[in-house]
Formats: structure tokens, C-alpha cells, sequence
């Protein structure tokens, strides 16, 4: 059964990156995600250079939480370029989706996903976003959203392991829009 309760969508605000750092600690804990940077997880909710970013917010608790950035890692971004024919400055990339476990399958990640879009989309660039293979639940959150998968990429790290990553491009604007 769906609960009727509305989940707030805000932009984040610097007050909510205590809670988003705990968020980010309950999902690390559960999901593994994210597989690098655990070490400094408010750093990773707050990445400098973000274009903008929200969180769901839910009987005044923060429950979730998504950014639009400018970047990911070449491998993505050249990738992404193939799938939609667009120049890398003319693409967003929805990333740090995290929606506390307790609060899944209930809209919440579909939500957040939808605003960071639709923010791309505003800003005239087209929402792209890159997942780690194994993260099936997040998969298929995408893939039920609509996002289509361009392809596969190993993305390098100077002191790891490669990361296999799906490369996603998002749906178009809803209807009205650019």
C-alpha cells in the first residue's frame, strides 16, 4: 500500500548537510553505495561544483537526496556525448541519489530523479547519470523512470580498481517544455 503523506522536494540548503552526511551513512551501510568516498561522505553530498541540489524531506526529517552536476568522469561523459549527440557543457549528470533505506519504494527516489530532469532540462542540458553495475535496486529505478541505458564503461581510479558503470541518458522534458 502507497502512503498518502506528501514527501517535501526542496533544494538542499547548507542547515541539511548533517543530516544528508547521516543519510549518506545508513545508505553506505546498506547499499555499499557509494563505493568510494565513504571516508568523507558530507564532502561527498556536498561535491563542490554542483549545479544544484535537493532533498526529500519527510515528517520534518530528510530522507533523501540528489544533486545535478556539470561532470562525471571522462569515460561517462564522452559516452553520454555518443548517446544524445550533445557537447559535454550541454549535458547535467543526476547524481548522490540516496533515499534512506526505511523510505524506499514509496516514490521518493522517483521523485528526486524527476526534479534533477527536469532542472537539467531548464538549464538546457540534457540529464545523464552513471550507476556502478552491481546496484540493481537503482537500476531498475531508472530503467521504470524511463532513463535508457547507452553503454558500459570502466571508470579508472589512480589508487583502485576500475568501477564497471552503466551509462543512463534520461527522458525527454515533460510536455511543455524545451
Amino acid at each position: 500500500m502507497r502512503e498518502c503523506v506528501r514527501v517535501e522536494l526542496r533544494a538542499r540548503t547548507d542547515d541539511d548537510l548533517e543530516a544528508c552526511e547521516l543519510l549518506a551513512r545508513d545508505v553506505h551501510h546498506v547499499d555499499g553505495y557509494p563505493p568510494r568516498f565513504a571516508d568523507d561522505l558530507r564532502g561527498f553530498v556536498s561535491a563542490p561544483g554542483a549545479l544544484a541540489a535537493w532533498v526529500a524531506a519527510w515528517d520534518g526529517a530528510i530522507v533523501g537526496h540528489v544533486a545535478l552536476q556539470s561532470t562525471s568522469s571522462p569515460a561517462v561523459m564522452e559516452l553520454a556525448g555518443e548517446a544524445t549527440g550533445r557537447a559535454r557543457e550541454r549535458l547535467g549528470v543526476v547524481a548522490r541519489l540516496l533515499v534512506a533505506p526505511a523510505h524506499r519504494r514509496k516514490g521518493r527516489g522517483g521523485a528526486l530523479l524527476g526534479v534533477a530532469a527536469q532542472a537539467a532540462h531548464d538549464r538546457d542540458r540534457w540529464p545523464i547519470l552513471d550507476v556502478a553495475t552491481h546496484f540493481d535496486a537503482a537500476i531498475g529505478l531508472y530503467e521504470r523512470a524511463g532513463w535508457v541505458r547507452a553503454g558500459r564503461v570502466d571508470v579508472r581510479f589512480r589508487d583502485a580498481e576500475p568501477l564497471a558503470e552503466y551509462v543512463y541518458v534520461g527522458p525527454r522534458p515533460r510536455q511543455g517544455q524545451p
